[in-house]
């Protein structure tokens, strides 16, 4: 063997020498601890009793109906204010309506103070209420509630008793084109959580 091929595998001798005693040095104690996670979404869950709030018939011009109904949260995060949705589907008994709306004679008076019911704290009508935006229904909501909807909200496990009254408006006009008439209206409550926070 040549002296080249000799110093070659030398060389190499050396540095596969070296590469296990270098390995050797980096050779250390270790420990592997894991830990497990979890992220659990809270859940909003409100709840309207009764879920019929008015079934009436027979009502005529002048009539009012004063109904209560609740709304609890039974969910586990807390809300920070409901929003109102409503719509309506009116049965023309007679085919003689010719544009004339049943929901703008059904006035909503929304009342505040459980022992002063004959004070209404907003008024409008079926109609109207369809056709806010609900944002505005929402701002009216909080005038109306105060701290209650529009602060603290509706706390995990409590409840709050609203009172409406539904009056059929007698506008001293001929009404009679809704004689026989329906009116299905469906209210459709939204809640909202509140904001997001350090955890």
């Amino acid at each position: 063997m040549n002296l080249r091929k000799k110093l070659g595998m030398g060389v190499a001798s050396a540095a596969l020498g070296l590469s296990l005693i270098g390995g050797g040095t980096y050779a250390y104690f270790n420990d592997t601890e894991i830990t497990t996670n979890t992220f659990a979404a809270g859940t909003i869950d409100l709840v309207a009793n009764p879920t019929t709030i008015i079934n009436i018939d027979k009502i005529k011009p002048g009539d009012t109906m004063l109904r209560a109904f609740d709304l609890k949260n039974n969910g586990t995060l807390d809300i920070k204010n409901v929003i109102l949705n409503t719509s309506y589907i009116v049965n023309d008994a007679n085919g003689d309506n010719a544009g004339a709306d049943f929901g703008e004679h059904i006035r909503v008076n929304f009342l505040f103070n459980a022992d002063k019911l004959d004070a209404p704290v907003w008024s409008t009508t079926l109609a109207d209420l369809k056709n806010m935006n609900p944002k505005a229904v929402e701002n009216k909501f909080d005038s109306i509630f105060g701290d209650e909807w529009g602060t603290r909200g509706l706390a995990v496990g409590s409840k709050d008793t609203l009172f409406v009254q539904f009056e059929f408006v007698n506008n001293g006009q001929d009404q009679n084109v809704f004689q026989g008439d329906t009116l299905n209206l469906t209210w459709k409550f939204v809640a909202n959580q509140k904001a997001g926070s350090e955890r």
